[in-house]
């Protein structure tokens, strides 16, 4: 073996095979990365998932609709909120209730706090993973005062499972709209230092400008989502393509960039944190009075047909595909995850760099493994 590597080294021709994970901290999670290397350059990706596989969807067909909301919640988790939102988008559209206004506007303030600790956890680690070690400090510091807002609303930090079929669990406490507008005003003041710390850094530039290049052909082909298609300039925004909760009555742009490079994917999300918030601060003090959640039978079911909804998570477009025959269970239940699809083009994107690329390429692609697996 050693004499393999000394020969793959010294002429540059042979291959040889580099193990990345399951365990490693660059795949955050239980993720293997084979990669083939002709001396630092990488010839191929093979992708091994399944490691953390714990059967979601075939789990989904023995329980009862606003229990399968508690195990959308261990999918990509830091989009938590968003996946029960799609859950009971469904639900609720299959059932043909009206939902109050003021259950829609508490989601989506709820779901742009998630969007925005989810892209600050991207920053921190994205910038520890390039050797920006302070990065991960600042970044966790301001994304504890979203968690907090979280705790105190629904008693879960990550794990939230605040919506329910018909609205939310409980109300919101008297001291949430004060709480966020205290953490918009702070973060607003704080997210320049992201900049100053990691955005223009030259050494980050150098090691993520014109790397992993991905064309809006490629995007488009691939049925890539997210802030991975948007860094290539593909408009792909189910909050603008189709408005579900109160998405119709506010106003934000769609960060769209045409380099599709690491760098770009990295700006796509740091202009969404400031989007996130002008949503907020539209929405937070224009909360309707009204209930917190439609009065629902004990039991819910679904008339026989498919169902589908889909909403835009941190990561992309998560799709929820329901299947009833009737009962108070579904037939058959699919999740069609952003983070499989972004995961696809991972080997295209890094032929031809170094393997010290492969971590920035695959660290913009921001991957929760667990919705990769489910």
């Amino acid at each position: 073996m050693e004499e393999h590597l000394k020969n793959s080294v010294t002429d540059g021709q042979e291959e040889y095979v580099l193990n990345i994970g399951p365990q490693h901290p660059s795949t955050h999670g239980v993720l293997r990365l084979v990669a083939s290397l002709r001396g630092e350059i990488v010839t191929n990706i093979e992708p091994h998932i399944g490691y953390i596989h714990r059967g979601i969807e075939k789990m989904c067909e023995s329980l009862t609709y606003p229990q399968i909301i508690h195990l959308t919640d261990r999918m990509d988790y830091l989009s938590a909120h968003i996946n029960n939102e799609a859950v009971c988008l469904n639900v609720e559209k299959a059932l043909e209730i009206d939902i109050p206004d003021r259950i829609k506007v508490i989601r989506t303030i709820m779901a742009e706090l998630t969007r925005i600790q989810s892209h600050q956890l991207f920053w921190a680690t994205f910038g520890m993973d390039l050797g920006g070690l302070t990065c991960f400090f600042y970044g966790l510091r301001d994304r504890e005062k979203v968690l907090d807002i979280f705790e105190e609303t629904c008693g879960g930090r990550m794990i939230v499972s605040y919506n329910c079929p018909g609205g939310l669990m409980h109300d919101i406490h008297p001291g949430f709209q004060k709480r966020v507008k205290e953490f918009i005003e702070y973060f607003r003041k704080t997210l320049p230092e992201y900049d100053q710390l990691l955005t223009g850094n030259v050494i980050f530039r150098e090691r993520t400008m014109g790397i992993g290049k991905l064309t809006l052909g490629e995007a488009i082909a691939h049925g890539i989502p997210g802030p991975t298609a948007r860094a290539s300039g593909f408009s792909c925004d189910v909050r603008k393509k189709e408005p579900y909760s109160a998405y119709d009555r506010i106003k934000f742009n769609e960060v769209l960039f045409t380099e599709g490079d690491t760098y770009h994917r990295y700006l796509v999300r740091m202009d969404e944190m400031r989007q996130s918030m002008d949503i907020i601060e539209q929405l937070i003090d224009n909360i309707p009075e009204g209930p917190y959640a439609v009065k629902m039978k004990p039991i819910i079911r679904l008339p026989e047909g498919e169902y589908y909804q889909r909403v835009e998570t941190a990561r992309g477009e998560l799709g929820v595909y329901i299947i009833s025959d009737g009962n108070k269970n579904p037939y058959r239940v699919k999740f069609r995850s952003p983070n499989f699809v972004n995961l696809s083009v991972l080997n295209m994107l890094s032929k031809g760099f170094k393997i010290a690329d492969l971590i920035a390429i695959s660290g913009s692609l921001d991957l929760i493994i667990p919705d990769i697996d489910r």
